[in-house]
């Protein structure tokens, strides 16, 4: 049991770790980064049966999404380690002569937290880890309490990677991550729910904790398909995302508005992928994911009742099995209640629009709060250029979805609702790290322009001085 005295003795080990410095040597972190990658790659099986005993996920889609991208992420610390955490070297400027050097070291924060949710258990934790390793931190994880068989493995797998004093996981409800937000570690870094990225910045606040949130947002994330789109090609990637992990994903379609013109046959095409791709009875089917729990596949099963009559695709479930069939609901006017909150289910609503009146569905979009993505189908790229370099979201692709998250070099992160900061690569270890300025003084050939006195005789060559020096 996680008490209070426990996890207090828990951070003021890993705080003494910290200071032996031990953490700071670069070579000693990418060894840290490779017992991490062994003890991914040692536990595969174990990983593989976790995630179908708490999520339903074949083994496939488990490599995909929770080994496979943990492996990516370590290696490209691996590659990139050295060159990231190179102090950077500034001339200081003549303002600042004699001294003519500065310096940019990357610190790590010291102790960090991580709070992991239940959907992508083991990415969401390592991932986070690796970033954390990289900058030099000690971490405690706060795995998630849903997944519990996950939690287990993740248990193991990290007390066989690492001593409890460097890098620990803490089970438990709630009750665990509320005890661990008293404390004051020195960075937290979060996944989950708006709501309760609201309560960790509240807890931090108290001790001026940086924080990192990645949210799914609160109204969901919008795909946006043009007219003009190939929309077979729209419906197969909207159709293969919404059964990844049976919809629940931060970054997954929330709805999908489409163009009038051409909404009957872009849903054609949706059911013909959907028959393609999961088969006639998704329920049956060993490859369809489930809800993480019966809870969830109630409130699953309660909202696709409410739009009973507008179902046109699936609306069948198996409480269970805590799976549901990916169900598409058509029409939804835009200000309906399922289109203003993150389903987090295999739920797609499709919402209609005249496509001369996209200024008008995008200006609803930007009144809402910020998506963690937003996705564009079109052939009109000067369009879609223009709509991705002027509304607010985390990111997003243009005729493709998801797959902006696993670019090599570039970052990931929301914004506004959707959450704040940005990891995956060099990003990763930003977040983690603190780029203290450093200027190397002179002792010889001071200037005197900053001294007093301020006036008098030599005021006005001071003045003149200071004038160049800072054009």
């Amino acid at each position: 049991m996680w008490t209070e005295t426990r996890l207090q003795d828990l951070l003021e080990r890993q705080r003494r770790f910290f200071q032996t410095g031990k953490t700071l040597d670069t070579d000693w972190r990418l060894e840290q980064l490779r017992r991490l990658k062994q003890g991914v790659l040692s536990h595969r099986q174990a990983i593989e049966n976790a995630l179908r005993e708490d999520l339903g996920r074949a083994p496939m889609e488990a490599y995909f999404c929770d080994v496979g991208s943990v492996v990516m992420e370590i290696n490209e610390a691996l590659k990139g380690l050295r060159r990231w955490a190179r102090p950077e070297t500034r001339f200081s400027g003549l303002t600042c002569f004699p001294s003519t050097v500065t310096k940019v070291y990357k610190m790590p924060y010291g102790v960090s937290l991580i709070i992991s949710p239940f959907n992508f258990p083991f990415y969401l934790s390592l991932a986070v880890l690796a970033a954390a390793i990289a900058g030099g931190n000690t971490a405690v994880i706060k795995a998630s309490a849903k997944s519990a068989h996950c939690t287990e493995v993740l248990k193991r797998l990290i007390a066989d990677s690492f001593p409890e004093d460097y890098v620990a996981l803490v089970d438990g409800g709630h009750d665990v991550a509320d005890r661990l937000l008293e404390l004051r570690f020195d960075k937290i870094f979060y996944t989950g729910s708006p709501k309760v990225g609201v309560h960790v910045m509240e807890k931090a606040a108290r001790h001026l904790t940086p924080v990192t949130l990645e949210l799914g947002g609160e109204n969901g994330n919008w795909a946006i398909v043009r007219k003009d789109a190939d929309l077979r090609d729209a419906a197969r990637k909207i159709v293969f995302f919404k059964l990844l992990n049976s919809g629940q994903i931060c970054i997954n379609v929330n709805q999908v508005a489409v163009a009038r013109e051409v909404a009957e046959p872009f849903l054609e095409a949706v059911k013909a992928e959907l028959q393609r791709q999961i088969g006639p009875d998704p329920l049956h089917n060993p490859e369809y994911p489930c809800l993480i729990t019966q809870a969830a596949w109630d409130r699953c099963a309660a909202e696709a009742e409410q739009y009973r009559d507008r179902i046109v695709a699936g609306g069948v479930g198996e409480r269970e099995s805590r799976r549901y069939a990916p169900t598409v609901i058509y029409p939804v006017g835009r200000e309906e209640p399922i289109v203003r909150h993150e389903l987090f289910a295999p739920l797609l609503p499709v919402v209609p629009f005249p496509d001369g009146e996209i200024d008008g569905l995008l200006q609803t979009i930007s009144q809402r709060e910020r998506g963690l993505a937003l996705y564009l189908f079109t052939r009109d790229l000067n369009w879609a250029k223009k709509v991705m370099t002027t509304q607010q979201y985390g990111g997003g692709c243009v005729n493709e979805v998801c797959l902006h998250m696993m670019v090599k070099g570039a970052p990931f992160g929301g914004v506004g609702h959707s959450g704040m900061g940005a990891y995956h690569g060099e990003w990763g270890f930003r977040e983690f790290t603190h780029p203290s300025t450093v200027l190397y003084g002179k002792t010889r050939f001071n200037l005197s322009l900053r001294e007093h006195p301020y006036s008098g005789k030599g005021a006005a060559v001071k003045r003149k001085l200071l004038g160049l020096f800072e054009r």
